[in-house]
């Protein structure tokens, strides 16, 4: 038996090393336990051929809060950037490309109206996520007033929301609940244009444009956005080095990391978490246990069901977490090219998505488990912006392929062979005589990832953003401020308020917690 130490933490991803990061600054003794042989979960690189490094599955970094990077010195402890601002570049096979660059698009086949509608809707959607900010940022308001705190939280949220006018106040009401599909069709008329735009709600989701909710996940998406000023931004040396920094923060800061350290299950006695017991037999013990695995994992493996009502397990039981976004990963010998791309752009970030229609052909197959005919896919190069990748004029493609199903068939091997097919068949489509440029090709599944990384489901947010599992039903009603029925276990990832994405702010908000005793 170990001695007694403030808190232990399962999972080295982005949000365990972040809290890690918090608690270790305000003095407190933190050993964090990952399963994998080095930090990061998502967000860390894989070695794909030959020593080229590609981000694993994150890609981006958009939503890292510019307090939280100051607050953990990450600039100091080696994040930088490659390229900050990214443009997002929707790429058609006739060459008529749409550009983004925040509240200007660009794009010959573009009428005044859809320029006007874009520029409305712009503006409209940066009002209503600044509403949400206030609330995005801290632990999620509870319904049960208690306390003081905990009503100003409340009255925050209500306040956001009110003070945008009688007319906006009504028309965020109106909207939120929507599918984006619908709303567009209220601004823009251009499908493409439309299409772009609806790839920021849907990235990582289970949903199509057309589903209820989507405005939400676009509100959630660009208030992520607004707190940090790098805009799209691409990390020098891969997401990998992000999680790297955070880890040397905390590790500056006095915490203990352990890579190769599975955790068996949680020490459960009269209803308190007292430590853990990992795969070697070894005990641990601590005041706290903090999970940064998604709730299946923590409740369904790490705990022996004795220890939790049924309700509740049926609760965790029934939670959206079947990820639908695959990741693919290309070496190739030199650069590709895309028709109507201008070189100058094939460093930005760019999407296959044809049209509305388009997304929700390539979402349908999904619902039954089949694969899409024709993926959408966000595509980076990030070898174009980062030389220190690859070598020998090489390039890298890094591609988010939506709408994959979790294949849990007898068949899954050769079906990912095909879908890697199609997807490459795709690429050949807007680039032309890119097959003949592969030197290496992998495709992760949603089933890859979940195996990979340990995630239920291989969902990339842990738990679906959607009504029921937003703001204080996240990820449940029984599973609100990154409190569990077990007494001194708190969870701390992705499926905790305020979401997904690399943002450490779930992380940072379970150690406030933590530290004002709230367990």
């Amino acid at each position: 038996m170990n001695s007694l130490i403030n808190a232990i933490i399962i999972g080295a991803g982005h949000n365990g090393l972040t809290c890690a990061a918090y608690l270790a600054r305000a003095g407190q003794s933190v050993l964090v336990l990952e399963a994998a042989a080095e930090v990061g979960g998502l967000a860390r690189n894989r070695i794909v051929a030959n020593g080229e490094q590609l981000s694993s599955a994150a890609h981006l970094l958009h939503s890292l809060p510019q307090d939280i990077i100051k607050d953990l010195q990450l600039e100091k402890y080696g994040l930088h950037y490659a390229a900050q601002h990214l443009k997002t570049v929707s790429l058609n096979k006739n060459g008529a490309t749409i550009v983004l660059n925040k509240q200007l698009a660009m794009g010959d086949q573009l009428s005044s109206a859809d320029l006007l509608g874009y520029d409305r809707f712009y503006l409209d959607m940066q009002r209503f996520s600044k509403a949400l900010l206030p609330v995005l940022g801290k632990v999620a308001p509870e319904i049960a007033i208690e306390d003081w705190r905990q009503k100003l939280d409340l009255l925050g949220l209500g306040w956001s929301i009110r003070k945008l006018g009688t007319f906006y106040m009504r028309e965020f009401l109106r909207i939120i609940g929507m599918n984006l599909y619908d709303l567009m069709d209220e601004y823009i008329e251009n499908t493409q244009l439309k299409a772009a735009i609806a790839m920021d709600a849907l990235l990582g989701s289970e949903w199509g444009a057309r589903s209820m909710g989507s405005v939400l996940t676009y509100l959630y998406r660009q208030a992520g956005e607004l707190r940090n000023n790098t805009g799209l931004a691409l990390p020098r040396g891969g997401m990998g080095t992000v999680s790297q920094a955070i880890a040397k923060s905390a590790r500056q800061s006095g915490a203990d990391i352990r890579c190769n350290s599975p955790v068996k299950h949680i020490i459960i006695e009269n209803n308190k978490a007292v430590g853990v017991v990992l795969e070697t037999g070894e005990e641990i013990y601590a005041d706290t246990v903090i999970s940064n695995a998604d709730p299946k994992q923590t409740f369904l493996k790490l705990i022996n069901p004795d220890h939790l009502g049924t309700n509740f397990v049926r609760q965790v039981n029934n939670l959206r977490a079947k990820g639908k976004a695959g990741k693919l990963h290309l070496v190739l010998s030199q650069k590709p090219s895309f028709t109507g791309l201008d070189d100058s752009l094939l460093g930005e970030r760019l999407v296959i998505a044809p049209g509305m229609d388009d997304i929700e052909l390539a979402f349908n197959p999904s619902k039954y488990k089949r694969y899409p005919d024709s993926p959408i896919l966000e595509i980076i190069l990030p070898s174009v912006r980062d030389d220190s990748l690859c070598q020998n004029g090489q390039q890298l493609l890094s591609a988010v392929v939506q709408y994959l199903p979790y294949d849990d068939s007898t068949n899954e091997d050769q079906n990912r062979t095909a879908m890697l097919r199609v997807v490459i068949e795709t690429l050949e489509e807007y680039a032309p005589g890119i097959s003949d440029l592969i030197i290496t090709a992998e495709l992760l599944t949603p089933r890859d990832i979940e195996r990979e990384f340990g995630i239920s489901g291989g969902h990339w947010h842990h738990v679906e953003l959607v009504f029921e599992s937003f703001l204080f039903n996240r990820p449940t009603p029984l599973l609100t401020r990154h409190a569990t029925p077990i007494d001194n276990l708190l969870l701390c990832g992705a499926s905790c308020h305020p979401g997904g994405n690399l943002m450490g702010i779930a992380g940072r908000n379970a150690a406030q917690q933590v530290l004002r005793g709230e367990k």
